[in-house]
């Protein structure tokens, strides 16, 4: 069966901050979809995550075929997907680049990016993450995550030291342990998947997943077929949830593809 993707982003600056520090950005026929959340003073957040998305997407374009074996950047992941592969030299990159910034200007001490990637070719999809941004899996009815936060209170739950429970009101969540530009090496997690007709994938920032859970975003979603307006929907809910940082989602969704001819003409 052959898949039609359909994807819609937005990011938002919220109620507290004064600028944006996410990123997000999409190469809907290339079928790669990137979100950043930059962290800084001297508003060196917006010139990581910006760094991040222009990197990843850059190279995906640059690509001239996604099937071919392409020259490793930094570590080589083994029992992965071309595809991962590919976002894990795209990431390692990115995490080059802002490096290289960093160590240019003194100021920009302390910069870095979270990211989650996403890349789609038929009926398989890859992802990639570092830090605590979040890719969901919407199917049947049903939310997923498919990525595990690279925070200190998550690792403090994997570790058996704290439950979910305490770490979902832990005043630490949002202190990261791994993140694009901290050290000139990065190890991203990889995964691929099948895709299905139906399916929606999620990839957002900690602004929006800090005060909505797993259930409110699927019930959000799931509210209108049309992707522009779940987006609006997610980020509003979140800034009247109290989300005190900036707010980002893509929405990606797989379909028969003459259903959104149907639907959307």
């Amino acid at each position: 069966m052959k898949l039609a993707i359909q994807a819609c982003g937005k990011t938002d600056v919220g109620l507290v901050r004064t600028n944006n520090e996410d990123c997000i950005g999409y190469d809907l026929r290339g079928g790669i979809f990137v979100l950043s959340d930059g962290m800084g003073g001297q508003a060196a957040g917006e010139v990581a995550s910006k760094i991040t998305v222009d990197t990843v997407l850059s190279y995906f374009q640059q690509r001239e075929d996604h099937d071919r074996r392409d020259k490793v950047v930094g570590r080589e992941f083994a029992g992965v997907s071309g595809r991962a592969s590919a976002l894990a030299n795209a990431i390692q990159l990115a995490n080059q680049a802002i490096h290289t910034a960093v160590e240019a200007d003194p100021l920009k001490t302390g910069m870095g990016a979270t990211i989650v990637a996403l890349c789609v070719e038929g009926n398989l999809f890859s992802i990639a993450h570092v830090g605590d941004s979040r890719i969901y899996l919407i199917r049947a009815g049903a939310i997923q995550r498919l990525t595990s936060d690279h925070s200190f209170v998550t690792e403090q739950v994997r570790r058996g030291m704290i439950s979910q429970e305490e770490a979902d009101r832990s005043t630490m969540q949002n202190v990261i342990v791994r993140a694009l530009g901290s050290d000139e090496t990065v190890e991203p997690d990889l995964a691929d998947h099948e895709l299905a007709a139906g399916d929606v994938l999620l990839l957002c920032c900690d602004g929006l997943t800090q005060k909505l859970t797993d259930a409110s975003l699927l019930e959000l979603v799931n509210r209108t077929a049309n992707l522009a307006q779940a987006c609006e929907g997610l980020i509003l809910a979140a800034k009247e949830a109290g989300s005190d940082d900036n707010v980002s989602c893509i929405l990606v969704r797989a379909a028969e593809r003459g259903w959104l001819e149907k639907i959307f003409g």
